[in-house]
Formats: structure tokens, C-alpha cells, sequence
């Protein structure tokens, strides 16, 4: 798309810029040191190992013999994503350098933030074997509660560590849990390690994401999928997640080095992984509202 660059005839020390959160998802990015190389480029390894239970001991005989499985799990890069951007030097100038030199942090603050933040909890969400609360529309801050103790008794059952829970919640809920201000309000809230809240927009079940080539996909970005809900909250065990970027190129090519156009250009691209262990599936919980709410 062309760009749409109107120039000042008077300027104001100030910008107008939309409101947007950094993500909210950044903080479950993993150790990469805990991946091995795939045999392919585009999956990495990582192990599951098991062990037996224990067996009767016998005086005469003494222990049972036990063994360790160990086997590597692969998981192939399921996000590569990019754009471009480039401003005319002259328009650059002409602009106070606003076009091109604020371009960037817009691009990261609303598009690429929000973007991963929705295909991360899209991509666990659809993940099998997680915990999947019936589809509901909480009435208020109580009703969130009960979810929320429903909930930790289902990751107690299924014996997930209460250390590295994170609760990601849309604003509505989360505010009306704290308004709440019980005993019982507050023992929930202190039970997580971290409290994340995210804008609804972010929050789907699916997503599509837009190939800004196709029309009607020319916009970029992504969207709710047809078949997507909202989401109302997940609690995810952080080591559950495996969350890894094997690349993400940031980089800015002055007009001189720009071969086709006296213009800067922006390049920016992102080739990762989002994914779980698969004997961890008990550390996600997600609570969504029904199909068309």
C-alpha cells in the first residue's frame, strides 16, 4: 500500500500515537540453551524423560530393576512474519524526520506486540489435552472467583507447581477481582507468580493471520477467526511453554545503501516457535465464552 504522509504547516512538540501494550506474552519465552538443533532447520529438539515406580524390596534379592526413557520430542517453527517500510528521504526531512524515525516504534507497539501476544495464546489454545473450562460469560467478579479456585483445584489435582503459574485475564475481570477485595479474592490473587492482564482483541481462541498480499488482506496484521471465541482468562505454567525465536531481523538501510529508491527502509521479521511439552499439557488451564459471544 502507498504510503499517506501529510506535511506539517506548523509543528507541535508533541505526537499522536495510539495507546498499545508492549506484550504481555514476552515473559514466556524460554532458554534456547534447553533446545538441541532439529535434524531439519526449521524444528528444534527437546527431551522428555520417564522413569518406573518403585517395586517391593527383597531382603534376599534387594531392589527391583528400574529404567530411564529418554526421548527427544520435536516441534518444527510454526511463525515467520515480516514487513517493510520505506519513506522517501524528502518526506523523511520534510516531516522532521517523524515519518521514518517514530516508524518503528509504532510498528513494534502495535502490530508486532499485539500480534504476538494473539498467536501465542491462539497456538495454546488449540494445543489437545489441555484443561478447557465449560464455555461461559462470567456475571461479575465473584463468578470470576469461583472460576479461578475451580481452576488451581484442577492444576492441584493434576499436580503442577504452584511456582511459575501465570494468569493472563482480560482488564474487565481482573478489575472486578481485585474490587472485590476478600479475604478469599486476595489469597487467589497472591497465588500466582505473575498477573497479566490482556485487551480482548488479543484474547481468541484462533486467529488468522493476514498475509498483507490478498485482497482484503492487504492491511497485514491478524484477525479473530470464524471459528475463534474470546477468551476470558488462561493460567499458564511457564515451563510448560516452549517459546523460542531462532531469528528476528530489526534492521534499517539508509537511502545511500538502498539500491531501488532514495528512500529509508525499515525491515523487520520474526521466525520462532510456540508450542508446549507434551507431558505438560496440565499446565495450561483456559476458561472462553461461548461461539458468538
Amino acid at each position: 500500500m502507498p504510503n499517506n504522509i501529510t506535511l506539517p504547516k506548523n509543528y507541535a512538540n508533541l505526537l499522536d500515537e495510539a495507546y498499545n501494550l508492549a506484550s504481555v506474552t514476552a515473559d514466556l519465552t524460554g532458554d534456547p540453551e534447553m533446545a538441541k538443533a532439529g535434524v531439519n532447520a526449521n524444528e528444534i529438539c527437546y527431551p522428555q524423560i520417564s522413569v518406573q515406580g518403585l517395586g517391593d524390596y527383597d531382603r534376599n534379592s534387594g531392589y527391583t530393576d528400574n529404567s530411564v526413557s529418554l526421548e527427544w520430542k520435536t516441534s518444527k517453527f510454526n511463525y515467520d512474519r515480516g514487513t517493510k517500510i520505506a519513506v522517501d528521504t524528502m518526506d523523511y526531512q520534510e516531516s522532521f524526520n517523524i515519518a521514518f524515525g517514530r516508524a518503528g516504534g509504532e510498528l513494534m507497539r502495535t502490530k508486532v506486540a499485539p500480534e504476538a501476544d494473539a498467536f501465542t495464546f491462539a497456538t495454546i489454545a488449540g494445543k489437545t489435552d489441555i484443561s478447557i473450562a465449560d464455555a461461559v460469560v462470567y456475571r461479575d467478579g465473584s463468578d470470576f472467583l469461583e472460576a479461578l479456585i475451580e481452576a488451581a483445584t484442577k492444576m492441584d489435582e493434576d499436580e503442577v507447581t504452584e511456582e511459575g503459574r501465570i494468569l493472563y485475564a482480560t482488564p474487565t475481570l481482573i478489575n472486578g477481582l481485585k474490587g472485590l477485595d476478600t479475604y478469599k479474592s486476595k489469597e487467589i490473587i497472591n497465588s500466582f507468580s505473575a498477573i497479566k492482564k490482556v485487551p480482548q482483541n488479543r484474547f481468541y481462541t484462533a486467529i488468522d493471520l493476514l498475509d498483507g498480499k490478498s485482497e482484503g488482506e492487504k492491511i497485514g496484521g491478524y484477525k479473530k477467526s470464524a471459528a475463534g471465541c474470546d477468551i476470558n482468562f488462561m493460567i499458564i505454567h511457564k515451563p510448560a511453554v516452549i517459546k523460542y525465536d531462532k531469528h528476528v531481523a530489526n534492521d534499517v538501510i539508509p537511502p545511500e545503501k538502498n539500491p531501488d529508491s532514495d528512500s529509508w527502509i525499515l525491515k523487520y521479521r520474526k521466525y520462532g516457535l510456540v508450542d508446549i511439552y507434551a507431558n505438560k499439557a496440565a499446565g495450561i488451564y483456559l476458561s472462553h465464552k461461548p461461539a458468538g459471544e
